[in-house]
């Protein structure tokens, strides 16, 4: 038991560290590639290594769909790759220079949306104390993206977008995660390979038609040699061994523990933008910590009030 709850520790942890890396790698690479076109490269890239792995491990059977919720399944993954890939890289080019630091701690929130979710999916009210600490979280990013100036928020309504994009790819990404609990049967590196798959269509039918459309121009060949190391890293270490980390640890963990690492997320960004000479301020650190306490906060709160299992011993 104990090896089994360190391993899900291990999985979430090299997810969410992987995860924390990207953002202010995808810094340099929204300079010179769109998000829609990157991100149909990061998981198609990661789609293939998915299912080559699943077949070597689990034979044709791990490929078949019969008699599955398919149609679950792929809006699950469309909501993962479409939803997150789309909507919060995009944000986080909105949002400029630091998009990474805000995209990162917004990343924080998800521990707070899945109450939320879970609420909505299985008809549980959340407790007050909960709710007041997702206010707390909120309020956390509130201090993030204002930088401690919340009368900006009213100054600088061109910044909501961004924001909204940025939040609105965290749910999705909720959905996706509390949705691998509707596939009990199904093994964390199946649920990760087809719902990459089947969310993949509907990342390349978007892709094309705004391209079609003239909405999104076709990048240059430079541009995509400029990102190739930035695709390998997303689409190998984030998406095949960090997606498939974080679905094989919140499958030990549970979604409720497991959607706590999220608040490795900023720690690991923050630091890396430091390094490159973003260095985020006062408020930003502040902020970070308000949301990473209020998360901790709701954690054991929920601990404390799950009623304990009493075993009666008989003679």
């Amino acid at each position: 038991m104990k090896n089994s709850y360190s391993a899900g520790v291990f999985c979430c942890l090299i997810a969410t560290l992987s995860w924390g890396a990207t953002f202010p790698m995808m810094t340099s690479a929204l300079r010179h590639l769109d998000p829609y076109t990157f991100t149909t490269l990061r998981y198609g890239f990661a789609a293939i290594a998915l299912v080559i792995a699943l077949r070597l491990r689990e034979g044709k059977e791990g490929l078949n769909l019969k008699g599955e919720r398919a149609g679950l399944a792929w809006l699950l993954g469309s909501a993962a790759f479409v939803g997150f890939g789309f909507f919060v890289f995009l944000g986080q080019q909105m949002a400029g220079e630091n998009g990474a630091l805000t995209t990162s701690i917004m990343m924080a929130t998800m521990p707070m949306l899945g109450i939320l979710v879970n609420g909505v999916l299985r008809k549980i009210v959340p407790p007050a104390v909960s709710i007041g600490l997702i206010m707390m979280s909120f309020f956390g990013v509130m201090t993030v993206i204002t930088k401690g100036h919340y009368a900006s928020l009213f100054d600088s309504p061109s910044s909501y977008k961004a924001n909204a994009l940025i939040i609105f790819g965290a749910l999705c990404w909720v959905f996706y995660t509390v949705g691998a609990s509707f596939f009990p049967t199904w093994s964390p590196l199946k649920y990760t390979a087809l719902t990459s798959v089947l969310g993949m269509t509907s990342v390349l039918v978007l892709n094309a038609l705004l391209y079609i459309t003239g909405l999104v121009a076709v990048p240059a060949v430079s541009d995509f040699v400029y990102v190739i190391p930035h695709v390998f890293y997303t689409a190998f270490v984030a998406s095949f061994i960090g997606i498939l980390c974080w679905n094989i640890g919140n499958k030990i963990l549970t979604p409720l523990n497991g959607v706590l690492f999220m608040d490795i997320v900023p720690i690991t960004a923050f630091s890396i933008s430091a390094m490159t000479g973003i260095k985020p301020g006062t408020p930003e650190i502040a902020g970070a910590c308000i949301t990473g306490f209020a998360l901790i906060l709701n954690n054991l709160y929920l601990r404390y009030r799950t009623p304990k299992r009493v075993v009666v011993r008989t003679q």
